[in-house]
């Protein structure tokens, strides 16, 4: 990995937090680093407030999308929520429809098949509305993009109002309101949204006419934390209050289906990365593998006998999952060494039977081994259908527009898109985009890059400092989990293998009279350079270890080096 250290703090910024919070200077610097120069950015960053929501009123379009819901609920019209099925899809449906329907019941969802229907809004979900009376559609985590569908739909009487949070094109649906922090003409104070969140300012704008306050909206923000996680969202502003108090929620009254997820997982105290990686997959799994109204259901289920039936299954759905994408990702591996690909500057690999609810994953997993923009295809119907995810620093949805002569549809953000195509264009495409890449990315972007916060010493790491380092919690994208360096460690002779493979790095450092425990997953490779009696310098990110009834401060290697 190439190591990047982060430029050192303003001195001026780092003394003057050093001395108004009481804080040593790499806390200090941390914060710089985030953006916090003052003691009252601090103090919103240290204790979050949902005082400081903005006004859902602000969205463009929300005063007349209320309007519109108030109007349907009064006429008694059907109204239907329609969400993609992903993570932040069925968690949008689940906390808008189980809303409304806590006050009317003319409410049902609809989820579309990711094999049969594909992405977003679809004809097949128009023509269900139609033959059964739903005159509103509300469509979460999709549609700004669905000029024709939602055109189609005015044709038949049904009005749509659209809750999306990615890149509007040029033109907007005509819907009776789109709601997009993205929109050009939309001055909402915060743009990185998920679409779980739009959904949730919706219902903090239907709540505050029916005289509720936020803290009768409490108990949705579960679901909204668990989307911010999932659909990979900066943790900044408006997304980190409400993945601070959604955790709050998750961790001391979860839904009854979040219960039975965690019964099977037994873990008690979750993180935001927990969230990612052990609900978010399940809740995934369903629309991979079956369907995503698998995952609606157990979200909106009160019967924690019934959520138990519906959490095996997904759970199943989830082991599925592991099992088909393992098998997959050997088989493009493969296919990448017998077509002599290795020094490409892209990977764009295809086979038709492979599942197209786990090409997403094997692109990732392709990225671990071969770090570059990355497309797995398989076959859709009569077309070709892609995940794409890109490197860190790489638009790999500006590459795809520079493609799109050989493209039918696409979409996506900067890291990670979907399309489809013919499948007579295919090699066309492929040469295109290996192309398009080569002559528009910086060469360093294909070594993967490890982001190191600062250098510090292992005496600095005490009690005191991983205290204060968990209420920079919680992390993701734009407040990223710190990776500190430290040089001249030495192990301590008991370093080794660990791991039913072995694949696992455990080794004991030690530097003056400071001495912790390391673990390096995946990291067995590096026992020679850790264990050689030399010195060496760790990257590492800092977190407990609990044995035995005893927590303790470990490092979690990122990388060692010589």
């Amino acid at each position: 990995m190439r190591w990047n250290i982060l430029p050192k703090s303003n001195s001026e910024n780092t003394n003057y937090l050093c001395e108004k919070l009481g804080v040593d200077i790499s806390i200090a610097n941390l914060l710089v680093q985030r953006g916090i120069t003052s003691f009252d950015e601090a103090k919103d960053f240290f204790r979050p407030t949902l005082d400081d929501l903005h006004d859902p009123f602000l969205m463009q379009d929300m005063q007349t999308a209320v309007e519109r819901i108030e109007k349907a609920i009064s006429s008694g019209e059907n109204i239907l929520v329609f969400g993609d099925y992903d993570v932040d899809g069925t968690t949008s449906v689940a906390l808008l429809s189980s809303y409304l329907k806590t006050y009317y019941p003319n409410v049902a969802t609809y989820i579309p098949d990711r094999y049969d229907e594909g992405y977003g809004v679809s004809y097949k979900g128009i023509d269900f509305a139609e033959d059964n009376e739903f005159s509103l559609i509300i469509a979460l985590d999709c549609g700004v993009k669905a000029i024709e569908k939602v055109s189609y739909a005015l044709e038949k009487n049904i009005d749509f109002i659209i809750c999306d949070h990615h890149r509007p094109g040029p033109e907007l649906p005509k819907a009776v309101a789109v709601l997009d922090p993205k929109r050009e003409d939309c001055e909402y104070p915060f743009k990185e949204l998920c679409g779980c969140g739009v959904g949730f300012k919706l219902i903090q704008a239907l709540g505050s006419r029916r005289g509720q306050t936020i803290d009768d909206l409490l108990l949705y923000l579960d679901l909204v934390a668990t989307a911010i996680g999932a659909d990979i969202v900066p943790v900044t502003g408006e997304n980190r209050i409400l993945a601070h108090f959604g955790l709050k929620v998750i961790n001391s009254n979860p839904r009854t289906g979040y219960k039975a997820i965690l019964k099977q997982v037994k873990k008690e105290v979750l993180t935001i990365t927990d969230v990612v990686f052990i609900i978010g997959p399940r809740i995934n799994a369903a629309g991979r593998m079956k369907h995503g109204n698998h995952a609606v259901t157990l979200l909106v289920e009160t019967d924690i006998n019934k959520a138990a039936v519906w959490a095996a299954e997904i759970e199943q759905f989830n082991l599925d999952r592991r099992e088909a994408d393992k098998r997959i990702t050997l088989e493009a591996l493969a296919q990448i060494k017998d077509n002599k690909e290795e020094d490409r500057m892209t990977t764009v690999v295809y086979q038709e039977d492979w599942h197209k609810g786990v090409i997403g994953i094997v692109a990732s997993r392709l990225i671990e081994t071969y770090y570059r923009p990355t497309l797995v295809f398989t076959k859709s119907g009569d077309k070709l259908a892609a995940s794409a995810r890109s490197v860190s620093g790489f638009d790999v949805y500006n590459a795809l527009q520079e493609c799109s002569e050989y493209i039918e549809q696409f979409g996506g953000h900067k890291y990670a898109a979907g399309l489809t195509l013919d499948e007579k264009n295919f090699e066309n495409f492929k040469s295109k985009f290996e192309q398009v890449v080569s002559e528009s990315i910086d060469p360093k972007l294909l070594q993967p890059e490890l982001a190191i916060t600062m250098e510090i010493e292992l005496p600095d790491i005490t009690p005191k400092f991983y205290r204060i380092l968990k209420q920079f919690a919680p992390f993701g994208p734009g407040n990223p989990t710190p990776v500190f360096m430290t040089r001249n460690l030495t192990e301590t002779g008991y370093g080794k293998c660990v791991g039913d493979d072995k694949s696992h790095l455990r080794i004991t450092v030690k530097q003056g009279m400071s001495q912790y425990v390391c673990i390096g997953f995946g990291m067995g490779d590096k026992k020679s350079i850790a264990c050689s009696g030399k010195p060496f310098k760790a990257a590492y990110v800092i977190d407990e270890n609990e044995w035995q009834g005893n927590v303790s401060l470990q490092l979690r290697l990122k990388d060692i080096k010589a």
